[in-house]
């Protein structure tokens, strides 16, 4: 039994509504983890978050252990040791659906936003179940991408993205190098210091607490063809199709067309919840079931990220 009660409305992810203190927390971390296990998420309104300390003694309380960021796609900045900022993207853009960090073999299994300052209009985290998105693809989609997997191609120290430095956390590339080499991934360096990088993962998952085959990756989000069309054509002109900051193919490197990131983006959607943001709400996700994505908005907007309980991520 909950000790609080739960608020489920269609298109919502579930609500909660709890004491100011964050330091309660702890005292319902049963709950919560029983809420996230059968939802896949939860959002405990009513915390007094004013600022980053306290978000991250809120994190604290529904996690484990919290994890340090590796390989961002795009720059984050750190409030506080293993809390950061929301990814800094464009607030006029949104943010496609996507599973955090399920490029790299170590993933949080749990993330915690903290809204420190909501937005005037817009910004929420809107979820989607990604095992009721793995049901709504195309069969023969999900057949080709659990086969082979999906790849991700990465350039670094170009116009846009994160250069290498930040990403790997160090300035030396024999250590990016000895990095790559423990965690599958190829590495090519250009004479001007550029890093060009690929991996393989998995596009589909077994979540190790419901038993349900997952749809876990960023193949529609770190795309090209979800880019800004002038901002891709600029990129393809200066620097050719090799050096664009992030793009995706299968797993057995054929390209993806345009057509097939809309049809994977148009099922995120038709699974996708939201909830406006509240100062002090906490929302706290399953990162291996839940796929999320981030609304433009207007306004001042500060949410805390907390990455948390890193999980191993092999084939369904």
């Amino acid at each position: 039994m909950t000790p609080f009660a739960l608020t489920l409305t269609a298109g919502r992810p579930p609500v909660a509504r709890v004491a100011p203190a964050p330091g309660e927390l702890a005292a319902h971390r049963k709950a919560v983890d029983e809420a996230v296990a059968e939802h896949g998420a939860l959002l405990l309104r009513g915390l007094d978050l004013p600022d980053a300390a306290s978000a991250e003694a809120a994190a604290r309380a529904v996690t484990d252990e919290l994890m340090d960021e590796y390989e961002p796609f795009a720059p984050r900045a750190a409030y506080r040791p293993r809390l950061y900022s929301s990814t800094e993207w464009p607030p006029d853009q949104p943010m496609c659906m996507h599973h955090e960090l399920s490029y790299v073999r170590q993933v949080p299994s749990r993330i915690v936003f903290a809204c420190l300052t909501a937005p005037a209009e817009g910004g929420a985290v809107a979820l989607a179940d990604g095992a009721a998105v793995l049901r709504g693809l195309p069969a023969d989609l999900v057949e080709r991408f659990e086969r082979h997997g999906w790849e991700l191609r990465r350039t670094h120290n170009g116009p846009v993205g994160v250069g290498w430095q930040s990403a790997f956390g160090t300035t030396d590339p024999a250590e990016v190098e000895r990095y790559c080499a423990r965690n599958g991934i190829s590495w090519v360096w250009a004479v001007d210091g550029t890093l060009r990088t690929s991996r393989v993962r998995p596009a589909v998952l077994r979540h190790p607490g419901t038993g349900e085959r997952v749809w876990f990756n960023q193949i529609a989000f770190l795309n090209e063809w979800t880019m800004d069309p002038a901002v891709r054509e600029y990129l393809v002109f200066e620097f050719g199709p090799e050096g664009l900051p992030f793009t995706t193919r299968c797993g057995d490197g054929s390209p993806l067309d345009r057509a097939t990131v809309d049809l994977i983006n148009d099922v995120y959607d038709a699974h996708t919840v939201r909830e406006p943001w509240q100062a002090g709400d906490l929302l706290v996700v399953d990162n291996l079931r839940m796929a999320h994505s981030r609304d433009p908005y207007r306004g001042e907007r500060r949410i805390a990220v907390a990455l948390a309980d890193p999980a191993p991520v092999s084939r369904s």
